[in-house]
Parts: structure tokens; C-alpha cells; sequence
């Protein structure tokens, strides 16, 4: 059970809550809009990327809405606090939801980064190996989240070992893309690329052991808003990146669409 259930809610901390799943739904919603409007300029070769932003944030913002009917269901409103209704809230739907995302957002990576052949299916098997293996590992070790006991830390050290070998793989990839960069200011992109999958990612693992660092209700809410800034993070702000540089890397191969929709923000910017 989410540790989530032991506790009762001001209004305040209950809106909060309910506040952050909508805002994240709907960064999901908009980022969405924006891959398909943007697909067109970028290159055949690198425009797999936008269709799978699409699938993230259409994924994502199911299970932001069945986070949030579940929130909503499970707790009412007594007159002074919003109290459990006997109906229970899981994460778990982030467990699944994260299972179709992060194979997806790691094929991404490798389609922009320009990785093919044996190296791609190569590396793809490593990231689905890895991803899942540390998503499967932490579902198990958060139904032990309340007692806090082997069950959570051993399963949560053995998800880590996942994540740190993900990290590896993700990490030869973004080099090999730096190498193959054709200018500097791409370069830099796959730098941001890295400094953002180690930001969001690595701050997911605080929300999984916020139940041992404050199991009260200001963890319940800080909880939910560290998952909904690595969501965003890792997902919308990630997959918007990633298509930036597959419009540039598009535009300097040379095709024209993407050429264009380049010279139309500098002439905004300007």
C-alpha cells in the first residue's frame, strides 16, 4: 500500500496534489501538440524521434489522469480534512506507465544520436535490459515501502544497479554523438542532453525513499511533486530537446523544411 493512504489532508495539501497531476497532464498534453506540429521539419532519418514523443506524452497523460481519479476517489472531504473513503491510491500506474515510457525515450536517444546497425540493436537491448530491470525491481521494493524493511532496500539496491548500468549505456551514446557531431553547438546540446538525464533521473530515487525520510503528509506532497518535475523533466523537456537537435542536424544534412522552420525562429528572435 502507498504510504500516501495513512494520512489525512488539509484542503490545501489535497489541491496541491490534485493541482500538480493536472499541470503535469497538461505539459504532457501541449508537448504532444508540439511533436506532431514540428515533425514535418525534421529529416525522415531523425523524425521517428517526434512520433515517439508522442507516444510518451500520450502515455503519460493517461496515467496522469488515472493518478488523478484515484486521488480524487480516494479521499473526501469531512468538513475539516479530506480523509481515506476506504478506497486506496498506488503509484503503481507509474510503475506501468514507466515501462512503455523509458524504452521509448532511450530509443529516442539512440535514433537523434545517430547510432545504426549492430551498435543500435546493440545498445537498444542493453537500455530495455537495464530500463526495465529498474523499474520492475523498485515496483516490487515499493509494496514495502511503509515498513521500510529488506524487501524495500534490497530491491531498491538492486533497481540502482540497473540505473547505474542504464546510465553507463546512456552515457557511450550521448560520447559517440558528441564525436559525431558535425559542429560545436550540437555538441552542446548533447551536453544538456546529459545534464538532463542525470538531473531528472537521479532525483526519482528520492521519491521512492521519501517514505523512510518523512513518512508524513509534507512527504506525501513533496513526494508527488518531485515525481511530477522528473516527469516533466525526463519526458517533455527531454523530448523537446531532443527534437531541437534533430531540426538542426536535419537542417545542416540540407533539408529544406528544416532549413526553413531555422531561419524563421531567427528571424523571430531577432
Amino acid at each position: 500500500m502507498s504510504f500516501e493512504n495513512e494520512f489525512a489532508f488539509t484542503a490545501t495539501q489535497f489541491e496541491i496534489v490534485l493541482g500538480v497531476f493536472t499541470l503535469t497532464a497538461a505539459v504532457f498534453a501541449a508537448v504532444l501538440v508540439y511533436s506532431l506540429a514540428t515533425a514535418g521539419s525534421i529529416a525522415p532519418r531523425y523524425r521517428l524521434t517526434s512520433y515517439l514523443t508522442g507516444v510518451v506524452m500520450v502515455s503519460a497523460f493517461i496515467e496522469l489522469g488515472l493518478l488523478a481519479l484515484r486521488w480524487n476517489g480516494a479521499f473526501a472531504w469531512n468538513g475539516s480534512l479530506y480523509e481515506s473513503t476506504g478506497e486506496l491510491f498506488s503509484n503503481g500506474f507509474r510503475y506501468m506507465n514507466w515501462s512503455i515510457d523509458v524504452p521509448v525515450l532511450l530509443t529516442q536517444l539512440l535514433i537523434v544520436a545517430g547510432i545504426t546497425g549492430a551498435a543500435f540493436r546493440k545498445r537498444w537491448a542493453a537500455f530495455v535490459i537495464a530500463g526495465l530491470g529498474m523499474i520492475w525491481t523498485g515496483y516490487i521494493g515499493q509494496f514495502d515501502e511503509i515498513e521500510g524493511g529488506a524487501a524495500f532496500w534490497g530491491w531498491g539496491a538492486v533497481s540502482t544497479v540497473f540505473y547505474f548500468w542504464l546510465l553507463y549505456v546512456a552515457y557511450l551514446t550521448l560520447r559517440d554523438a558528441k564525436a559525431s557531431a558535425p559542429n560545436e553547438a550540437i555538441k552542446k546540446l548533447f551536453n544538456y542532453v546529459w545534464i538532463l538525464f542525470l538531473v531528472s533521473w537521479t532525483i526519482y530515487p528520492l521519491a521512492y525513499l521519501m517514505p523512510q525520510i518523512s513518512a508524513t503528509v509534507e512527504g506525501v506532497v513533496a513526494r508527488n511533486l518531485i515525481y511530477s518535475f522528473a516527469d516533466i523533466a525526463s519526458k517533455a523537456v527531454y523530448g523537446i530537446l531532443l527534437a531541437v537537435i534533430a531540426q538542426k542536424l536535419s537542417a545542416l544534412r540540407g533539408y529544406q523544411p528544416a532549413i526553413e522552420a531555422e531561419e524563421a525562429f531567427v528571424e523571430e528572435a531577432s
